[in-house]
């Protein structure tokens, strides 16, 4: 089920539910620029914990990175509908949990994106049925220890790290359960 997909084929251009725009400034010193900006919808990302302490992920193949990857739960904000509520759906559809879910905050995707990711925290989850996802996912449901998904934050293996750690700060476990390691240039994969 979360087996990697089979690529077929590219081609150029915007697709599906992105859009690139390419705008054209006028820089401070007179000179001109152009700049793609993504265009899409705005994302919610869910922290969600059971009343053990478990983290609730979503398994699934990404094609970005082209490998399966456990995430937050998460995905677009349908027209209309609030982080919130989207959160709540993300989360039941994705995983089959339910939780007491509220909103945290909010950033941008990228300097050159107008999405918003939202991240939401959802606390007290408990599995109420199987996941009921779109045709085009397919994900699991995945439970980790904090201890487990700060390792896996850490590792670069994650979508929505900046928005994991934003959840973790709401809820004061930013930090907790690890000492600061050593990053010295050995276990960093860029180095310049």
């Amino acid at each position: 089920m979360t087996a990697s997909w089979e690529l077929l084929g590219q081609r150029p251009g915007p697709i599906g539910y992105l859009s690139v725009v390419t705008n054209t400034y006028r820089l401070p010193d007179g000179s001109v620029a152009d700049w793609d900006i993504l265009a899409a919808p705005d994302s919610v990302a869910v922290l969600a914990l059971t009343g053990d302490d478990q983290v609730v992920l979503a398994r699934q193949y990404r094609p970005g990175p082209d490998a399966v990857l456990d995430e937050l739960p998460g995905g677009m904000i349908d027209a209309g509908e609030s982080p919130r509520d989207a959160a709540v759906r993300e989360l039941r559809e994705e995983t089959g949990y339910r939780g007491d879910v509220s909103i945290v905050g909010y950033t941008f995707v990228a300097a050159n994106s107008t999405r918003r990711s939202w991240v939401s925290i959802a606390t007290g989850c408990v599995w109420v049925a199987h996941p009921e996802t779109e045709p085009s996912e397919f994900c699991e449901p995945v439970l980790v220890s904090l201890a487990e998904f700060r390792t896996l934050l850490r590792s670069g293996q994650m979508t929505d790290v900046g928005l994991a750690y934003m959840a973790l700060e709401s809820m004061g476990l930013f930090g907790q359960g690890h000492e600061a390691e050593d990053l010295g240039p050995s276990s960093i994969p860029y180095q310049r």
